[in-house]
């Protein structure tokens, strides 16, 4: 019997001393949040004008109670976080603006940040106007460099370049999506020609996705060289997104319920996901 309660009077004592060592293992909640990005980030295109962006619909950092956005589900769990959102990114932007945003987000002091950056990259009219892989590997470590220095104790939570080869399995045989691609010039270095099974288009095709694959890996390798980096695995790239998370107006931009999901898939990966 004294043998037994010496055992539990260990175990206990164990338990006491790895309580606080488990607790400073997890990541704290932060009291702040800004977005660096392009128009995904934006959210173009949910709001009432389909031209404008709709910051309040961001996977990120948006206040749309049917988007879940990371702030939100962050709100849930330290309202001290409450209206300390900022939305950095850009419409239009490539990765070389990153360092720029970053810029930003060291003046508005944040403790947790996001980057999705890389489509305008790969969307060009050619192949050879996409931005080579060795630029866009320095442009994101150079973002990288500049928050971290700035703001030593900030998390950086990078998600993968989506999946545009993806779109085109969805509608390129969409008469309506034909169409707006090919009005509104949108990303002709995967969607142009898209009903093409011409070897020369197959091709392009495979490089472009390729050259998204490449990105890719460049924003894995880097941000793994910063402690205060997690990269998504690959989520947003591996996600298999349906014709609902697609807006109509361009065929391109996520809809509010793609933006939904781009937050869910994203926050599951995220610090806080476990």
């Amino acid at each position: 019997m004294a043998r037994r309660l010496q055992i539990l009077i260990l175990a206990l004592v164990a338990l006491a001393l790895l309580a606080p060592m488990a607790a400073q293992a997890r990541t704290p909640y932060p009291k702040s949040i800004a977005s660096t990005g392009n128009s995904l980030t934006r959210a173009a295109g949910t709001g009432l004008l389909p031209w404008t962006d709709n910051p309040a619909g961001s996977w990120s950092t948006g206040t749309d109670a049917s988007v879940n956005s990371h702030y939100l589900r962050l709100l849930a769990l330290n309202p001290k976080i409450r209206g300390h959102n900022y939305n950095d990114a850009r419409s239009g932007a490539k990765m070389g603006e990153l360092a720029t945003q970053m810029g930003t987000v060291v003046a508005q002091r944040v403790d947790y940040v996001t980057v999705e950056m890389g489509g305008n990259d790969v969307c060009a009219a050619t192949e050879a106007a996409m931005t080579p892989v060795a630029d866009y590997r320095a442009q994101f470590q150079a973002g990288l460099d500049r928050v971290t220095t700035g703001l030593p104790n900030v998390k950086v939570f990078v998600a993968s370049v989506p999946n545009i080869y993806h779109l085109w399995q969805l509608y390129h045989d969409d008469l309506f999506a034909q169409v707006t691609w090919s009005t509104l010039g949108v990303c002709q270095t995967m969607l142009a020609n898209p009903t093409s099974t011409a070897q020369s288009d197959v091709d392009r095709r495979a490089r472009v996705l390729q050259r998204i694959v490449d990105y890719n890996a460049a924003l894995a390798d880097v941000c793994a060289r910063y402690r205060q980096c997690l990269y998504d695995g690959n989520a947003a790239f591996d996600a298999q997104f349906t014709k609902a998370d697609v807006g109509h107006f361009d065929y391109f931009h996520p809809s509010l319920t793609g933006q939904a999901s781009f937050a869910a898939g994203t926050w599951a990966v995220s610090y806080w996901s476990k």
